[in-house]
């Protein structure tokens, strides 16, 4: 059926299309605020955000280093010497009364001595545990904050909340939040990639793809996993027989009965797949660039300690810093290692050793490039761990643990706030998981309380009712 045809029977309008079009005027905005923001504001696909709504940005893109499992912060960026006096000895009931814990509900408490010393490290004699020895050559490039906390204790919704904000599902990742936001300033591939790395030591932490979905966002905005060996994407090579010319008639093919159908219909997810089938024909050509490592000197993948495409952290590192230089606004990079119940002390050092050299790369790499004044790096997990003893490993914890960020903006060399003596609870210039996002946020100009969607009648932000920017880590 030639094309003129098909448009013009698409045109005889739905029950649904006809009363959206008789409305006309002030209906008509408020059905296109309705189904895209975007279309109210009068907002170019590059991001909703007028310029009356950001200050000066520092960064372009975030790189966030995940470490999926509860990362121990007394055996990483938190020294306890009063736990170290206390091993073996009960916890004071003053600090558990009443609080809520995990696995260790209702069991006797005993104190767990730090298994692991820590060193001064850098002109900044920022104390760092020995298990990161790259990692305390960058000391002074990063800011270790030790007050943060969260309000999940169990890792799928303190996953959920360090992402999202929120412990309900279904809600936008941040990485979402800031494409529809602030766009992206790559068109061939997409805003927002997660990568994947998995250890030989704890528990492997599951990992599910909600943690980087728009929520109820367009679904255009929400994050796209790149696997860490064989093919990044699947099913994006070129089918055989097929050239590529013939192949752009197809996607041209499907674009232009997609658009008729939006004419009608004037549905969100249709331009949602319209710019998809488009960002995955140009992927084709793109990802492939991305993955040819021949063109990096020995000296950089020697940094990393990597030849690439081997499915580690450190390749997936790498692989970041290439996705940084090509526009992409949002990279996550998870490892899912650091569950450790058991045997901490060995564990925490495997794990630590199998991401402490990609970490420590990325940011001297991205120095060395002049890229880390406009990257912000941050390295850490979904919560902490216990004082207390599981055995020979810690339970989950939410009340106090530590986190890492260095790049644009951002204090290097620095220390912010403080847990307790025994490392229990947030005790000096505590940080809610909020106040990281409202902080993120703001170094991208954003202020976060006028980044929102509505959404079922109600105005919706990554902060939700909470958030402040945290000062003392700014440069």
């Amino acid at each position: 059926m030639h094309p003129e045809e098909l448009r013009t029977r698409s045109r005889a309008l739905t029950r649904r299309a006809f009363l959206g079009r008789a409305a006309g005027g002030v209906g008509s905005l408020a059905l296109a605020s309705l189904l895209d923001p975007a279309l109210a504001l009068g907002a170019s696909p590059e991001g909703v955000l007028s310029p009356g709504l950001l200050g000066p940005s520092r960064v372009k893109r975030v790189i966030w280093l995940y470490m999926a499992g509860g990362m121990s912060h007394l055996e990483t960026f938190d020294p306890k010497p009063a736990l170290a006096r206390m091993g073996g000895k009960p916890m004071p009931e003053s600090f558990t009364k009443g609080k809520q814990i995990a696995q260790l509900q209702g069991q006797k408490l005993n104190c767990f001595a730090p298994q692991h010393p820590f060193e001064r490290r850098g002109k900044s004699k920022l104390e760092i545990s020995t298990v990161f020895p790259k990692i305390g050559e960058i000391a002074d490039d990063i800011c270790i904050v030790r007050s943060l906390h969260t309000d999940a204790i169990n890792h799928d919704p303190a996953h959920t909340f360090m992402n999202t904000g929120s412990m309900i599902s279904g809600r936008p990742a941040m990485g979402s939040w800031l494409n529809y936001g602030l766009g992206c300033d790559t068109s061939d591939l997409p805003g927002f990639v997660v990568m994947v790395s998995t250890g030989k030591y704890g528990q492997s932490q599951p990992i599910a793809a909600r943690q980087w979905h728009s929520g109820f966002l367009p679904s255009r905005f929400q994050g796209v996993e790149f696997r860490s060996k064989g093919d990044p994407v699947l099913y994006l090579g070129t089918p055989k027989g097929m050239t590529r010319d013939r192949q752009k008639d197809v996607v041209g093919a499907v674009e232009t009965l997609n658009r008729i159908r939006n004419e009608t219909l004037e549905d969100p997810e249709v331009s949602t797949r319209i710019s998809q089938y488009e960002m995955a024909f140009r992927m084709q050509a793109s990802v492939p660039g991305l993955m040819d490592l021949s063109g990096e000197s020995p000296a950089t993948l020697d940094l990393y300690g990597t030849k690439g495409a081997d499915g580690s952290f450190a390749s997936n590192c790498l692989l970041a810093r290439r996705l940084a230089e090509r526009g992409v606004r949002f990279i996550q990079l998870y490892h899912r290692d650091w569950d450790h119940h058991g045997s901490v002390k060995n564990h925490i050092a495997g794990t630590a050793n199998e991401v402490d050299r990609g970490a420590a790369a990325l940011v001297t790499d991205l120095k060395q490039r002049g890229m880390l004044d406009d990257t912000l790096v941050v390295f850490g997990s979904e919560f902490g761990r216990t004082p207390m003893a599981q055995g020979d490993g810690r339970d989950h914890h939410m009340a106090g643990f530590s986190i890492w960020l260095a790049g644009g903006g951002i204090r290097g060399g620095w220390a912010h706030g403080a847990t307790d003596e025994l490392g229990y609870a947030a005790a000096e210039n505590v940080v809610h998981v909020n106040d990281l996002h409202a902080t993120i946020l703001h170094l991208f100009g954003v202020d976060h309380l006028k980044l929102t969607y509505r959404f079922q009648g109600r105005d919706f932000r990554l902060t939700d009712v909470g958030g402040k920017v945290i000062e003392g880590i700014l440069a």
